[in-house]
């Protein structure tokens, strides 16, 4: 490990000397893009992070949010007051994982895990559900499919063994993930205003207590790795900086970090994961503007004779670090003995430097010496460590749209509603999602391979028990998360505020209104203007529509360097969404061939049936050709006061007691979305005036079938509202366009969707 020049100038500056090698590590990987955000931390001020509903905003380990009162709960944000939220808190982060899951698989992905739920129980929160959001080169290399496999069985083993549900996500499948696949993992936690705990440091005097697992060398300089390109050699050179998950010691520190929350135990709290405990203590203390002393000795380790960098920058799994009044260290060291965790009192926060001391010799002598005394081998301004980082000043260039070159000859009809329907990307993601435990915690009233999942929240009724044979009431929390990389490398702003625009279109399907979001900003290596100006692209485009749709950014996660031997990954803006609804129930994505004679079949939304170009679409992706993205609606167009008002307006149909299904529309356009409503009893007869209207993948749009059309009408307003055709108990998809025609039944649509779980079975 070593600082660049510009960098070391600017320490032996700041200290009035050479640091020492332990001082240098740590200005490294603190200072390295995976910590300091130099190269995004100048566009994230574009994102909107405040609102009633936010108790804790960007900064620290997940955001924090207030629940609305179930009465208030299907108001969007802008029409509720700080009165119509609740004491009941939910919390919110989403991280990435993406270079240790191309080195290994299956530890970078669990790993990934384990982190952001240790990022959930600093802030004194419960975890209860995960969502992944994973992206991968094509579908038929077998690299891909490799990583694929390997990360998912990495999530799903981490995820059951902890018990912790995941329940929804996404997965892309795309030739610029080739050498660097991405993984994505957001995580949601309960708690309440009693027991919110935060990382900012409270006063000198009190102790630092590290819980968890032993200090070990994996993970050394896992910070500096994730900064910098995938090398050709990275699978076997950087494996040591790929951290080793241990899940049942999770659980444990799970269960034990509620009953240290329970006795009003800790003061603060800091998840080690990026740079260790060095990155841990140092940033608690900094937040406070504090210091502290760091006794590295005292640190629990599970490998013999580590040198002080070792102890200081090993991101080593299933670790906190807590703030602690000197009067309750036994109590915790009690509770830790309880759950098998190892416990070592490591320090105190102090009101001068960030300090570190170590027995023995600083460049790896023996720590083993029992008469050897302390070294000071770190003494620096905490603040400066964790905050001082320059930012850097980069070019860029703005990305162009292509113009419209559509394939010629373009295939049949049915050729192209097969190709589309059976593409990695659009077909079933079941293969994924039953391998993970998405019911443990008795929470999911949505479960995943729907638009949105739904988590059950504040389970008691609010005037007491309810009657016999109803649900209680109370808040249906909906969860989204995902990105579409066709979008965003055909237009980076434009698709970006379309992935925005999905998610809560994911939100309202099920009937839920956004309340919150984080973000997982991927890209490539920002030193390349091409590269930089398509990630700020992306960046100005979620902020420009979460503004619009009503959903602060209160949190999220920076990659960047996601360039190989294969090129730079596309622009991959990965987006979290979370929404409110009154209650659980909510309309499925499937007809209902029983209500099929009276009922009719509407598109509701953005655009009507044709946004007018198929730019970033899988029709495109499968047959070849260019396009401009499809225009979105704002403030002048789709007949709505921009992007907010639409999703309320579409949550609204979802809501009303005569739809039946509802389900939005995105990848594959209506043709991917009509074949995923069919069941084997019911089927749909539609009509499309062209090729256009049967495959762009205009988001804002909610199929919806209901037997009170005027009704939907009447709540849509100004939306476009298209009668598609009819419902029928044939369970096929007979599908009209331009005069050709194609009929597909629930058995042939099962086996077109169906090509992962078959290929992979």
């Amino acid at each position: 490990m070593s600082l660049s020049e510009p960098d070391h100038e600017l320490v032996v500056a700041e200290l009035g000397r050479e640091p020492t090698a332990a001082e240098t590590a740590l200005f490294e990987n603190l200072w390295s893009e995976h910590c300091a955000y130099r190269s995004s931390r100048p566009l994230l001020s574009a994102f909107e992070s405040e609102g009633d509903q936010v108790v804790v905003g960007p900064g620290d380990d997940a955001a924090v949010l207030a629940l609305p009162e179930p009465d208030a709960a299907d108001a969007p944000a802008s029409e509720r007051d700080a009165d119509d939220y609740s004491d009941q808190y939910v919390t919110f982060g989403v991280e990435s994982h993406n270079h240790p899951s191309f080195v290994d698989p299956f530890d970078g992905a669990a790993t990934g895990v384990g982190g952001i739920v240790r990022d959930t129980m600093s802030m004194g929160a419960y975890p209860i559900a995960l969502l992944d959001s994973l992206y991968f080169g094509d579908f038929d290399r077998e690299r891909s499919r490799y990583l694929f496999e390997g990360v998912v069985e990495g999530i799903s083993h981490y995820g059951n063994c902890i018990g912790v549900p995941t329940v929804g996500g996404s997965v892309a499948f795309h030739g610029g993930y080739e050498g660097n696949p991405l993984v994505n993992v957001a995580c949601v936690g309960l708690t309440n205003e009693e027991r919110l705990v935060t990382a900012t440091a409270q006063e000198p005097g009190n102790k630092l207590v590290l819980v968890g697992n032993g200090t070990g060398r994996d993970g050394l300089g896992g910070a500096s790795f994730a900064s910098e390109d995938l090398a050709e050699d990275a699978e076997t050179e950087d494996r040591p900086a790929v951290q080793v998950g241990d899940p049942y010691a999770e659980k444990r520190l799970i269960e034990c970090n509620e009953a240290l929350i329970d006795e009003e135990l800790v003061l603060s709290a800091r998840d080690l994961g990026a740079a260790g405990l060095g990155g841990a203590s140092s940033e608690l203390v900094a937040k406070g503007g504090l210091g502290a002393r760091i006794d590295l000795d005292s640190v629990h380790q599970r490998e013999p004779n580590m040198n002080a960098m070792e102890i200081l920058l090993a991101e080593s799994q299933e670790r906190m670090c807590y703030e602690v009044a000197p009067e309750d260290v036994d109590r915790v060291a009690a509770l830790a003995e309880r759950f098998d965790l190892g416990c070592s009192v490591i320090g105190e926060v102090t009101d001068g430097n960030y300090v570190c001391e170590f027995a023995g010799d600083s460049e790896g002598g023996d720590a083993d010496a029992a008469d050897a005394e302390s070294e000071v081998v770190v003494d620096v301004d905490a603040e400066y460590l964790a905050d001082g980082a320059p930012m850097n000043d980069l070019a860029s260039e703005a990305p162009t749209q292509p113009d419209r070159d559509l394939p010629e000859p373009e295939p049949s009809l049915d050729e192209a509603v097969e190709a589309v329907v059976s593409a990695p990307s659009t077909a079933s993601k079941r293969w994924v999602y039953r391998q993970y435990d998405h019911e443990v915690g008795v929470r999911t009233a949505m479960k995943p391979g729907d638009d949105a999942a739904i988590m059950a929240i504040r389970e008691t009724a609010a005037d007491g028990d309810s009657a016999e044979g109803e649900r209680p009431e109370g808040v249906g929390l909906a969860l989204s998360s995902g990105a579409n990389p066709n979008w965003t490398e055909t237009a980076p702003y434009e698709g970006a505020r379309a992935v925005a625009l999905e998610n809560a279109t994911n939100l309202a399907a099920k009937g839920a209104v956004p309340l919150a979001a984080v973000d997982c900003l991927n890209g490539g290596n920002p030193e390349k203007p091409d590269v930089y100006g398509g990630f700020k692209g992306i960046v100005d485009g979620l902020a420009d529509a979460c503004a619009d749709l009503d959903a602060p950014v209160v949190g999220g996660n920076v990659s960047l360097y996601n360039d190989s031997v294969e090129g730079p990954i596309p622009p991959t803006p990965t987006l979290a969404v979370i929404g409110t609804r009154k209650g659980y129930d909510a309309p499925p994505a499937a007809l209902d061939a029983d209500r099929a004679g009276d009922s009719e079949l509407l598109l509701v939304g953005a655009g009507g049936a044709d946004g007018g170009a198929l730019g970033g679409s899988e029709y495109l992706a499968q047959t070849g050709g260019t396009d401009r993205f499809p225009a979105l609606p704002d403030s002048d167009t789709g007949g709505v006061d921009g992007l907010g008002d639409l999703v309320a307006s579409l949550a609204a149909v979802a809501r009303h007691e005569s739809t039946l299904a509802a389900h939005d529309v995105s990848d594959g356009g209506l043709a991917v979305a009509l074949a995923e409503l069919v069941t084997g009893d019911a089927g749909a007869d539609v009509t499309l005036p062209d090729r256009v209207a049967a495959f762009e993948e205009t988001p804002g749009r909610l199929v919806v079938q209901t037997t009170e059309p005027e009704a939907v009408a009447e709540i849509a307003g100004d939306l476009p509202v298209l009668r598609l055709g009819e419902v029928t108990t044939d369970g096929t998809l007979s599908l009209s366009v331009d005069g050709d025609a194609v009929a597909l039944d629930a058995d042939a649509i099962r086996e077109l969707r169906g090509v992962i779980e078959r290929e992979l079975a």
